[in-house]
């Protein structure tokens, strides 16, 4: 299935759409250390390393399922200037204009939780009538509460004449879904209403109580080797084992991996795995531990991104992750390779998609373009599966 990738950063939700079936034709990004490291590790893609607002995108009417891509967050972040759609960086506008222009049969699109706040709930509410309805635009002089207005009243119109999709928003935890990291981010999943599909975004596979109640009973300790007396002691809601599987954690994700503090020569071996100094805890800043999932890796907006990505050792003592741990985190590839200086790369990881979570929701909307949705359930994703390959 054809593709357009819109604001493709370090490429994390494009290799994960592209595993699961889709083949972009174009490929977006301005951003240079972006640039480079998606050509090396995607040459075959064709990639326009420009502004998207350059793009005619009507020349793809036809030719494409999916459009896909994470507008630029900054404005809705919580590490951020909070500007919203007072901020130059709010790219959901040509987000829009690409579904509008090239009336794809889907779309995918990831933003930041913090779309969903109090203080953005109006400007959120836009963003889902304009992906809802994108022929209706702005007219000259009109402010976006007025166009917000005007949409709304289509709305309740009951008229369903012109380009519509059905849409999905949903606010989603990475950890519920196999990735190593406690990560909450807003998808926004839309179907050609003509099509008439029923979708629903796939459900949770794993959780934190299956993950208590494996450390609890020494399931978890006994996968690692860890000596009895560096065992954590977990307090369990239910005597019955959980239905879900365990939450994967730090441990889980990096554990053949070698140290780079204690064992700087074996890291110097692998590609993007040496130890940065400075790593230091302060108040808000301590860490993820390494026996739950990660926190959500950051980009930094004012250089070296914060605590969040830092590993927290059972001692105590704290140190930055590396780039590949980062990488790891983020369940892309180990053969891929990150261009730029440390704080540069884990900008790129802070702001992409997982891989595996982004292969998980495009096989569920290939499925449903494919036809398929009605005659039996979707497929069940790697992500999934990978658990029952080590026990876990």
């Amino acid at each position: 299935m054809r593709s357009i990738e819109l604001f493709a950063g370090a490429g994390g939700l494009g290799i994960g759409l592209h595993q699961a079936g889709f083949h972009p034709l174009c490929v977006i990004e301005r951003d240079r250390y972006c640039c480079d490291t998606l050509r090396e590790n995607v040459r075959a893609w064709n990639l326009f390393a420009g502004d998207v607002r350059e793009i005619d995108f009507g020349k793809y009417r036809g030719r494409i399922k999916l459009v896909s891509g994470g507008p630029p967050c900054q404005p809705f972040s919580l590490g951020g200037r909070h500007g919203a759609h007072l901020d130059a960086r709010d790219m959901f506008p040509e987000a829009i204009r690409a579904v509008r222009q090239a009336r794809p049969q889907a779309f995918i699109f990831e933003n930041v939780k913090g779309l969903t706040r109090s203080a953005f709930r109006n400007y959120f509410e836009y963003v889902r009538l304009q992906l809802t309805y994108p022929e209706i635009e702005t007219i000259p002089d009109e402010s976006w509460p007025d166009h917000l207005a005007r949409l709304e009243r289509h709305h309740m119109s009951g008229s369903r004449s012109g380009l519509v999709y059905r849409l999905v928003s949903q606010v989603v935890n990475a950890a519920d879904y196999g990735i190593p990291q406690r990560r909450e981010r807003v998808f926004f999943v839309g179907f050609r209403a003509d099509l008439d599909v029923q979708w629903h975004f796939p459900l949770p596979t794993r959780s934190f109580d299956a993950l208590m109640w494996d450390q609890a009973r020494g399931n978890y300790w006994d996968s690692h080797t860890v000596p009895r007396k560096q065992r954590r002691m977990a307090a369990v809601r239910s005597m019955e084992k959980p239905i879900l599987l365990p939450w994967r954690t730090v441990r889980d994700a990096i554990h053949d991996l070698p140290d780079p503090e204690r064992e700087p020569l074996l890291a110097a071996a692998l590609h993007n795995h040496r130890f940065q100094a400075g790593a230091r805890s302060y108040p808000g800043h301590t860490g993820s531990p390494l026996d739950e999932p990660a926190k959500a890796l950051k980009a930094g907006v004012h250089g070296v991104p914060g605590g969040e990505n830092m590993l927290r050792k059972p001692s105590g003592a704290v140190r930055y992750f590396t780039v590949r741990e980062a990488a790891r985190l983020q369940t892309f590839p180990d053969d891929f390779r990150f261009h730029g200086s440390w704080s540069e790369t884990m900008r790129q990881l802070g702001n992409a998609v997982p891989v595996q979570l982004a292969q998980l929701v495009g096989e569920n909307v290939a499925w449903h373009i494919a036809g398929r949705g009605r005659q039996s359930a979707p497929p069940v994703s790697y992500t999934h599966l990978r658990a029952h390959e080590t026990g876990r």
